[in-house]
């Protein structure tokens, strides 16, 4: 008898090469469904929009917040995590002071409302952030740097000078 493979003898799969088939089915998995490919298609296609994000920011302790909103203004860009996943930078378009407002109830049950004396003594950054990027409608909100985004979600913004906590407020998709 001799050694040689039988020619019509099945061919077995090894525990190694189911192995390397599940591997490569996994690699090309995540080239199919990569967040950075799926966005590329999308912009390709026309799938994304130009998305306007207003973010609040109130109460955050700054000794000259005229200069802190000058100075983001001049850079013309922040960088924003949502949440806790960097996005990348993103234009700013404007940034709008927010007056804080004191609110009484009078003795003849009208109302007044007053701005707060205290910014004087105490100063504080109260903004609103316009920020200007691309993203697209979904069914849960605004897909904007791979994260979904809804009125109220909480989101970082970052600057040279600069890193405050806000809360996204407003939300338009363009066109």
């Amino acid at each position: 008898m001799s050694d040689a493979p039988q020619a019509n003898s099945p061919r077995t799969w090894s525990l190694v090469d189911l192995g390397a088939a599940a591997a490569v089915l996994l690699a090309a998995a995540g080239v199919i469904w990569s967040p950075k490919l799926s966005s590329t298609v999308a912009t390709a296609t026309g799938g994304m929009q130009d998305v306007t994000v207003l973010v609040d920011v109130r109460g955050i302790a700054a000794a000259d917040p005229a200069a802190l909103i000058s100075a983001a203004q001049q850079a013309g860009k922040v960088s924003i995590v949502i949440r806790n996943q960097p996005h990348g930078s993103v234009a700013l378009k404007q940034v709008i002071p927010l007056q804080r407002r004191l609110t009484a109830v009078q003795p003849n049950g009208t109302v007044v409302t007053a701005a707060d004396p205290n910014q004087q003594t105490l100063p504080t950054l109260d903004a609103r952030f316009v920020l200007s990027g691309q993203g697209r409608k979904a069914s849960g909100g605004v897909v904007f740097g791979n994260q979904t985004l809804k009125v109220g979600a909480p989101v970082e913004l970052e600057g040279d000078t600069f890193r405050v906590l806000g809360s996204v407020t407003g939300l338009e998709v363009k066109g």
